[in-house]
């Protein structure tokens, strides 16, 4: 089945990896697109949204860490087969905990203290569930 366009919102404030993890997840769900379905390559992906290629490559990593896509050295992306609700489960916990070592892990390299993290964190996370939904910073030019 061929892949139909990605439609991007550049002014919603909603990362663009985001919208294309969203998107592809959707499709899947939908059963727009199966297991086997090829995706584009990422820079196939990215010419054609106009976005950086590396948009697009943090979308399939993380497309990847939930186990819904697989990526083939020479051969391309694939749809993997839905995971059962118990693997989707675990799958979102390794998203979740994948996500959260790199996070530490920069602030590590930046000089932060675990202290410091907690107290970011802990400000955020009070900040969200007072509804202030979390946004990814500006890109600086």
């Amino acid at each position: 089945m061929p892949f139909s366009p990605l439609a991007l919102d550049f002014r919603s404030g909603v990362p663009i990896y985001t919208q294309i993890v969203e998107q592809v997840q959707a499709r899947v769900m939908s059963g727009a697109l199966r297991p086997g379905d090829q995706l584009p390559t990422v820079r196939q992906l990215a010419s054609e949204l106009r976005v950086n290629f590396n948009t697009v490559a943090r979308a399939y990593r993380i497309l990847d860490e939930a186990g819904l896509i697989s990526t083939q050295q020479g051969r391309g992306t694939y749809i993997l087969e839905q995971p059962s609700p118990d693997s989707a489960v675990a799958l979102r916990h390794e998203v979740l905990a994948g996500l959260t070592r790199r996070w530490l892990a920069d602030l590590a390299r930046l000089g932060y203290t675990p202290t410091e993290a907690a107290a970011e964190a802990a400000r955020l996370i009070e900040a969200w569930q007072k509804g202030d939904a979390p946004e990814e910073p500006a890109q600086r030019p």
